[in-house]
């Protein structure tokens, strides 16, 4: 009997999935939530199997972060998922077991949440070598530490920007202007060769994984605008 926890801010959304696998012998909803923090402690006191989240939901991937950390066991399949790189892997940097695209269908779900409590995932090859590339970019990122390029304040922002921080948020939570923190953040996207602040957030958390020192996160804010 596989457990299944379902997250989704969209009640008719919801609510049809745990109608779905309600009806399907094997699985059983231990609950329906819809934000964040409701995930979070759902996922603690009903211990499923297995948690289905929409990512059209207000941080979602900043919800996944935290159960990668607090309930490693919960196996994460993200749904209604661009399948284009930036999304896919943004998801799975983030710590999805599985995931069902936009356009899939709900036996492509059943699939997924099956193959996930198994240990095996399901990606189309489209994916899969995006998913081999970035395996082999993040080798080779493994080579000098990312911290050494940039100042402390710098790794301050990148920190908040890896939590989901908009720089609007990042400047109240340091308590300085927001012209500044665009500056800083426009500093290190040039110190560092990328595009985006969330290219940016997984160099330095890269990096710390590498290092001795302990590179930890505090609770956060949002994120799927990569």
């Amino acid at each position: 009997m596989i457990h299944v926890l379902i997250a989704s801010d969209i009640r008719l959304y919801r609510e049809g999935l745990a109608l779905h696998f309600d009806q399907r012998p094997g699985f059983t909803v231990v609950g329906v939530v819809e934000d964040r923090a409701s995930v979070i402690r759902a996922a603690r006191e009903r211990t499923p199997d297995a948690l289905l989240i929409d990512m059209a939901m207000a941080e979602s991937l900043a919800t996944i972060r935290d159960l990668r950390e607090q309930a490693p066991a919960v196996r994460v399949i993200a749904l209604t998922v661009p399948e284009v790189e930036r999304a896919v892997l943004a998801c799975a940097e983030a710590g999805i077991a599985g995931y069902v695209p936009r356009n899939g269908s709900l036996e492509d779900l059943n699939i997924a949440v099956e193959s996930s409590v198994r240990n095996e995932s399901i990606a189309s090859p489209r994916m899969v070598a995006s998913l081999l590339r970035r395996v082999a970019a993040l080798a080779a990122d493994r080579s000098g530490a990312v911290t050494e390029s940039l100042t402390a304040r710098e790794v301050d922002i990148v920190k908040l920007i890896d939590q989901g921080y908009s720089n609007k948020q990042i400047a109240a939570r340091l308590s300085i202007e927001l012209s500044t923190v665009k500056n800083h953040v426009h500093n290190v996207l040039e110190k560092l060769g990328v595009q985006r602040r969330s290219q940016a957030a997984a160099r330095l958390r890269r990096s710390a994984s590498t290092s001795s020192a302990p590179f930890t996160l505090d609770s956060a804010s949002k994120e799927l605008a990569l």
